[in-house]
C-alpha cells in the first residue's frame, strides 16, 4: 500500500478524528495501559499483526503494563495515510 502525505488540513483535523491519539513532535502519540505484561505484550502481537497486514510499522516500547506507540512514516517524512489507518486499527484493538 503506498503511503500519501497527509495535508496541513488533514494534520489539523487528527485530534478530533482520533481522540485518543496526540501530536508529539510531529508523530500521532498514544500510551495504553494494560492490567499487566502479559495483557500489554498480546496487545503488542495483536498490533503487529495488523501493521503488518499494512506494510507499516509503529515505533513503540512496553515497560510492564504500558505500551507507548509513535506512528509517522519515514518515506513521506512525516504523517501519512497509513499513519491513519494503524491508528484506526490500534483503536479497533484497544477497544
Amino acid at each position: 500500500m503506498a503511503a500519501t502525505p497527509l495535508t496541513p488540513e488533514q494534520i489539523n483535523a487528527l485530534p478530533s478524528s482520533l481522540p485518543a491519539w496526540s501530536l508529539r513532535e510531529g508523530k500521532l502519540h498514544r500510551q495504553l495501559s494494560f492490567a499487566d505484561f502479559t495483557e500489554a505484550f498480546g496487545f503488542m502481537a495483536k498490533v503487529a499483526l495488523a501493521a503488518e497486514t499494512l506494510g507499516h510499522h509503529p515505533e513503540w516500547s512496553n515497560v510492564w503494563n504500558r505500551v507507548t506507540i509513535d506512528l509517522t512514516t519515514h518515506d513521506t517524512g512525516g504523517l501519512s495515510n497509513l499513519d491513519v489507518q494503524l491508528a484506526q486499527r490500534i483503536d479497533q484493538l484497544a477497544g
